[in-house]
């Protein structure tokens, strides 16, 4: 058995949000690359919850025998743009 510990390093997006049922604020944690998210009352309980999730689902996909996602985002540079936009219906979704 290889005891040999690896260092995976996943993309988390944090967005604020409302809950469902209770319409109470949140923050919302998502993985893209694994499609795991989850959610917390502060950004740090997000950020926790869905770590717990990776570490879960990486463990059952080495259970199962499955090939385990590896993203890289220190090779992509994320950023914003701002757009002018001139409409005339402001119905935007956030």
């Amino acid at each position: 058995m290889n005891n040999k510990k690896t260092i995976l390093d996943y993309r988390v997006i944090v967005k604020p949000d409302k809950r469902t049922g209770s319409n109470k604020d949140c923050y919302v944690a998502t993985c893209p690359t694994l499609g795991l998210t989850d959610d917390g009352t502060t950004v740090e309980e997000a950020i926790s919850n869905v770590r717990q999730m990776i570490i879960f689902h990486l463990d059952c996909l080495e259970k199962e025998g499955r090939e385990i996602p590896v993203d890289t985002p220190q090779s992509e540079l994320v950023t914003s743009t701002q757009i002018e936009v001139s409409l005339r219906h402001h119905n935007f979704a956030y």
